[in-house]
């Protein structure tokens, strides 16, 4: 498959975007931490719910989700946090 795209999975962690899930009140310091963090290579993962089967017969239109993707859910304070720093454009 060609894509204008590819996930790199040997970049490192840079750094946390937002605040950590403890300080948000989404953990209880146990597994389940919704996180957004920047790679070394500028590209940015999301740590959340993998909520792919829930919604896969009902993506709005022109949405699809490749059999090498997952719908990641995660909290609406995770996001938010995470705002002041995410640049514009």
């Amino acid at each position: 498959m060609n894509r204008p795209w590819e996930a790199n999975p040997h970049t490192e962690f840079k750094r946390r975007i937002g605040q950590s899930p403890a300080t948000l009140g989404v953990t209880k310091a146990g597994p389940e931490c919704p996180d957004i963090w920047e790679m070394a290579n500028g590209d940015v993962v999301v740590i959340g719910r993998d909520v792919t089967e829930a919604y896969r017969g009902r993506l709005p239109s022109g949405v699809s989700i490749s059999p090498d993707e997952r719908l990641v859910m995660i909290p609406r304070v995770t996001m938010t946090a995470a705002k002041r720093e995410i640049p514009d454009a």
